[in-house]
């Protein structure tokens, strides 16, 4: 929510504080809400990432090491009547670091990499870091820095989950995503990196919190043999984890490795919800 005014920040002297009593938020001459009230603190320049929706139960606030003060409020919504479910739109997706999800209909979302294309940019400015002498002026403005690049790679990621999040709820009826392990997956040290990238955690979870208001469910699957099952005839083919390509050398199938896993997480999803019958399978 941007600099906060210096009574607020001599108020709060720990980096995060859970506020008791409800803001009051006002609304600046072209109606939209600029400024929030604090008991005991006064007015503070605000600007809110997205409409509030509901009523305001809480709120914290935390300092962050760029110089920011950011609001995290917490709403209460009345129960609302759940539109109808999207009877007939479902997509299993399988997530990656080569793109980063692919569609049981074979489409591809992008891999972004947000931190690969700043990763020059974070190791210059942690270099003036490391030669800036501790406790002088100049370390601080190199830390802030260096903080301003990693809330930049943040918001980026923060926000393309957004969007990719949004057009699956508003697509699609039933997404199902693989229950990975990313704890475990990050103790990879060559893959830690690129995994952390993606935050494939993100994409789930607002996918999951979005899902319930728009007709959408999601469920979580196995991951187990995913990639190795033959979408088609279902026997399981040994495979590296480098190799793209599936093919089956019972049925012939050949067809991209992630499209592949993706059919076989859709198939999963519709079992995991008793839709049986149905068989996802590449044409």
């Amino acid at each position: 929510m941007g600099r906060s005014l210096k009574p607020f920040k001599e108020t709060i002297s720990r980096a995060e504080v859970d506020m008791t009593r409800s803001p009051i938020l006002r609304k600046g001459s072209r109606s939209i809400l600029e400024r929030m009230y604090l008991s005991k603190i006064g007015d503070i320049k605000i600007k809110l990432h997205r409409p509030i929706e509901g009523k305001i139960k809480r709120l914290t606030v935390r300092w962050a090491a760029t110089g920011k003060w950011y609001a995290c409020f917490s709403v209460g919504q009345e129960d609302l009547p759940k539109p109808p479910w999207k009877d007939g739109s479902l997509v299993g997706v399988d997530v990656g670091l080569e793109s980063f999800a692919t569609l049981s209909n074979g489409e591809k979302i992008a891999n972004p990499r947000f931190f690969r294309e700043e990763e020059h940019e974070l190791a210059r400015v942690q270099r003036i870091l490391s030669r800036a002498p501790k406790g002088t002026p100049e370390r601080k403005k190199a830390l802030e820095i260096v903080e301003r690049v990693h809330e930049r790679i943040a918001n980026k990621r923060y926000e393309f989950a957004h969007q990719i999040s949004n057009q699956l709820v508003n697509r699609y009826g039933l997404i199902a995503f693989e229950d990975l392990n990313i704890k475990g997956m990050m103790q990879n040290h060559n893959l830690a990196k690129s995994i952390g990238d993606v935050a494939w955690n993100m994409l789930v979870t607002l996918t999951s919190y979005k899902a319930a208001s728009a007709g959408s469910m999601v469920v979580l699957v196995d991951p187990r043999n995913t990639s190795k099952m033959c979408s088609r005839c279902g026997i399981l083919v040994q495979k590296d984890l480098s190799e793209r390509v599936h093919n089956c050398t019972q049925c012939g199938l050949s067809i991209d490795g992630d499209w592949n896993a993706a059919i076989n997480i859709h198939r999963l999803g519709l079992q995991s919800v008793g839709i049986q019958s149905v068989q996802a399978r590449p044409l």
